[in-house]
């Protein structure tokens, strides 16, 4: 049975909830506290979320897991968006169903992960279901922007795609150096740079949600312009905070990355 399959029949159960939310039980954060869901960039998971948990007072971080690595390396990893983002929406949606009512909720997405939470807030709208109180986006260009990655990663030879790996930082060069690693993370990589490289923006009323965009003065697939018209996404306050580094600059200055998540989700926790 699918996860549309378990929702549509009210029996979506804590055991798709938990794979798709492994820390959810770890937050170390105080009852009542508001939820941010974390999602993940290309070939990540939710590790690279977990050293934020107790780190935001007030704040329950939940680090989103996506089919295709950790402890889901077994399962296939998503290729296209649609499919996504609706399954993804259920297991959401069904754990802010668990909390008490009315408890407030924010989104955070890095790179393909900003992306896929743009499209994700598109369809909790459209279900007319509980909207989170702020979107966070780092490391991608507006989703309205056209963008050039250059050639497909689908294409690349595993050299090629080592190479690109390389180039964005992020993955130590231990790893890319592990033939067995690489043969367990370069279908989920092919997987992931699918589900961009597939994407289509079709125009919907912008969100009437807050959004907070953290680009990087040196990210090779996210100009500091192209992520600013992410302002034109909402109709509501729009921040721009610019760090100095690269694609990965939100994680590796982690705590300058909490200090404007925290500024922004005041009035709620």
């Amino acid at each position: 049975m699918t996860v549309n399959d378990m929702t549509r029949s009210g029996a979506i159960s804590s055991d798709v909830i938990g794979r798709w939310l492994p820390f959810r039980t770890q937050t170390g954060a105080e009852p009542g506290a508001l939820t941010l869901y974390c999602l993940p960039h290309a070939g990540g998971g939710a590790s690279a979320y977990r050293v934020w948990q107790r780190k935001l007072p007030g704040v329950a971080v939940q680090p989103v897991q996506p089919p295709g690595r950790e402890n889901r390396h077994r399962e296939p990893a998503y290729e296209r968006m649609a499919p996504l983002v609706c399954d993804l929406a259920d297991v959401l949606l069904a754990d802010v169903a668990l909390g008490p009512v009315g408890r407030p909720y924010a989104v955070y997405g890095h790179s393909l992960g900003a992306l896929v939470t743009f499209e994700l807030l598109r369809e909790i709208r459209r279900r007319g279901a509980p909207e989170p109180v702020h979107l966070f986006v780092s490391g991608c260009v507006a989703p309205h922007h056209p963008f050039d990655d250059g050639p497909p990663v689908g294409r690349m030879t595993r050299p090629e795609m080592v190479e690109l790996l390389r180039s964005l930082g992020g993955t130590p060069d231990w790893l890319l150096s592990d033939p067995s690693v690489l043969e367990m993370i370069i279908p989920t990589m092919r997987a992931d740079f699918s589900v961009k490289e597939t994407y289509q923006y079709y125009y919907e009323l912008p969100l009437d949600i807050p959004i907070t965009a953290l680009p990087s003065t040196a990210d090779p697939r996210a100009g500091q312009g192209q992520v600013a018209r992410w302002k034109e996404q909402t109709t509501q306050e729009f921040a721009l905070h610019t760090f100095v580094g690269g694609h990965f600059a939100v994680f590796e200055q982690a705590a300058l990355t909490h200090k404007y998540i925290s500024e922004a989700l005041r009035q709620w926790v």
